[in-house]
This record gives structure tokens, C-alpha cells and sequence, in this order.
């Protein structure tokens, strides 16, 4: 049977309008997947978390080098550098941008509104404008949000117990983050119910820490808090030795302060919450945009005590205390 030399063309014609974006979409999918990963840290001292982000991808399925790629950048502690790395990632057109700490999160916002970014490790993003809401965040954000300033009246009232004699307190926050910000308006209340005085001390920069440290002690304040901040992450051990070697009561927001000599932590499980960014990941890789994907709140908090610690400052830690506690390091 002859065929119409017309409807043979037709037939073509439409047929390559209809392989071209098959092929090209099979094309896409046989190049893996690229993930951009962005941490202001060392990469001994951020490994635990890189560590845990790498899990949650292998429980859903994922291997670095098999079936995905992950392009790590990290800034070895100097903030300044998170817009550069930051662009780095962009101009390699990662399909998706992971990002560690609120000033990760605004580099990455400043440089793209089309590459899909999830924050691992951020305090509050509304505070710091990164989405419209937690339930639709919009635009290319979303993530995990550790809903920082939300915690510091519950650390508060926990130190208050460990050491009932507080009645000055010395809270170290960086004026460079809009979290730490909120989280001094959300103490004011606490403070007021348990007679407490506050002062705060910004502190942004390593050169600062001497003047700091000299005016905490020449007002006379008798208990430290630490809001949780990045940059005060790359300080731990001068903060810890600081309070230790002035008999300073002090709560963190992370247990690594607690493990590395500091009296007491409370707040979100970061293990966790890295481990469940990579479901973010996987939703986005599959379709998904991240401004319909709601942010995530801590669904783990810890609480973690150093009793070895607590007996050099002198302190008798509740039995109340000690039987809440998720850790007692002795």
C-alpha cells in the first residue's frame, strides 16, 4: 500500500515534536544529579553533620559519585567568604544549593532566585527574611529551620536551675544575625519572672573577644548565655575556657560546647536535622518546588550536662535536672 509522500512529512514532523523534548529529558536524566554544599566550617569541625546529611541521602537511596554528585565548598571559618563560595556553586548550575547557617542562607539568597536552596542549619527564617512563611515559604527556599529564638527563654530558665544564685547574666549574641536579635527580645519576659538582670555583649569578630571578655568580668555578671550563632561555633573553645576559668555558670544551644568542656546545652538535635535536609533533596530532584515545600520546625531537642564541670564550678546539679537530661557527661 502506497503512503501519502504529505502524510509521511506530517507524520515526522510531528513525531520530532514529540521525541525532542523526550530526548532531551532523558538526556537530563542520564547526568546525575548535581548538589551544591555550602558550610562557613572546617571540614574536620562540620564533619559530623556532612556525615549525618550523607546518611539521610543513602536512606533515600542516593551514593556521592553513583548516582549524585555534591560539589562541597566551605569557607574554613571566615564568614566573608560564603558570597564567593557562594557564587562558585551558582555559576556551576548545581540543581540544588545546601546551605549551613543563617549568613549561608542570605549569600545563597543574594546570588539566585532560580537554583532550589535548602537550609540545613538556620535559626529562624522568618526573622531573617529568607521565606514569606513556614508553611509556604515561596520562592526558591525552604528547609530546616532550628527556630533558635524560640529557645532561649526555655535555656534560661534551665541555667536559672542548675545555678539558683544567677541574678546577673552575661548573654554573648552577634549583632551580624537577626536571629540573635529576637532571641534578646525573647528573653526580656523570662528574665523579669526569674529577677533576673540581663546584659548583652555583641561579639562578631575573633579580635573582639579579649574587650569582650574583660567587660563581662568588670561588670561583675555572675552566668553566661550563649546565643547559637555560626561564628560563635568557630570560637567554642575560647568561650568554654573563658567561662570555666571565671567560674561562669553556662548554657549553649549545641551539645559540642557541653562535650568540649561548657557546663550545659539545650536545643535542637543538628544530627537530626541534617539527616532530614536530604528529604528536601529528594523532593526537589524529584519535581518538587521548594517554595510549596514547607519549612521544617526541630521535632528532637537535647538537653546534655557536664557533671565534671559543674563540680569545678562548685554547683550541685538537681536530681530533677539531671533525670530530664538526654546526656550527663561525667
Amino acid at each position: 500500500m502506497r503512503v501519502n509522500p504529505i502524510a509521511r512529512i506530517l507524520t515526522l514532523v510531528l513525531s520530532l515534536g514529540l521525541v525532542a523534548p523526550l530526548a532531551a529529558e532523558a538526556q537530563r536524566a542520564g547526568r546525575m544529579p548535581r548538589i551544591g554544599y555550602l558550610t562557613p566550617f572546617p571540614p574536620a569541625v562540620h564533619k559530623p553533620f556532612s556525615d549525618a546529611f550523607l546518611r539521610g541521602l543513602s536512606d533515600l537511596g542516593y551514593a556521592e559519585g553513583q548516582n549524585i554528585v555534591i560539589e562541597w565548598r566551605t569557607a574554613d571559618g571566615q564568614f566573608d567568604r560564603l558570597p564567593r563560595l557562594a557564587a562558585e556553586l551558582i555559576d556551576l548550575s548545581v540543581d540544588v544549593l545546601v546551605v549551613v547557617t543563617t549568613p549561608g542562607a542570605l549569600a545563597a539568597k543574594r546570588g539566585t532566585t532560580t537554583i532550589p536552596i535548602v537550609m540545613a542549619d538556620i535559626g529562624d527564617p522568618l526573622v531573617a527574611g529568607l521565606v514569606k512563611s513556614l508553611a509556604r515559604p515561596g520562592g526558591n527556599i525552604t528547609g530546616i529551620s532550628l527556630m533558635a529564638p524560640d529557645l532561649v527563654g526555655k535555656q534560661l530558665q534551665i541555667l536559672k536551675e542548675a545555678a539558683p544564685k544567677t541574678s546577673r547574666l552575661a548573654v554573648l549574641w552577634n549583632p551580624s544575625n537577626p536571629n540573635n536579635a529576637a532571641g534578646l527580645k525573647e528573653l526580656e519576659p523570662p528574665a523579669r519572672i526569674l529577677g533576673l538582670s540581663v546584659r548583652a555583649y555583641p561579639f562578631e569578630a575573633p579580635g573582639q573577644a579579649g574587650e569582650v571578655f574583660a567587660k563581662i568580668l568588670r561588670e561583675r555578671v555572675n552566668a553566661l548565655l550563649v546565643m547559637n550563632d555560626g561564628f560563635f561555633w568557630t570560637q567554642m573553645g575560647g568561650i568554654t575556657m573563658f567561662a570555666a576559668s571565671n567560674r561562669l555558670p553556662a548554657i549553649y544551644a549545641l551539645r559540642g560546647y557541653v562535650h568540649g568542656g561548657g557546663l550545659m546545652s539545650f536545643g535542637p538535635d543538628l544530627l537530626d536535622g541534617f539527616r532530614r535536609a536530604a528529604t528536601f533533596i529528594d523532593k526537589i530532584l524529584k519535581g518538587a518546588k521548594p517554595g510549596d515545600l514547607p519549612v521544617e520546625q526541630p521535632t528532637k531537642f537535647e538537653l546534655v550536662i557536664n557533671l565534671k564541670t559543674a563540680k569545678a564550678l562548685g554547683l550541685t546539679i538537681p536530681e530533677s535536672l539531671l533525670l530530664r537530661a538526654d546526656q550527663v557527661i561525667e
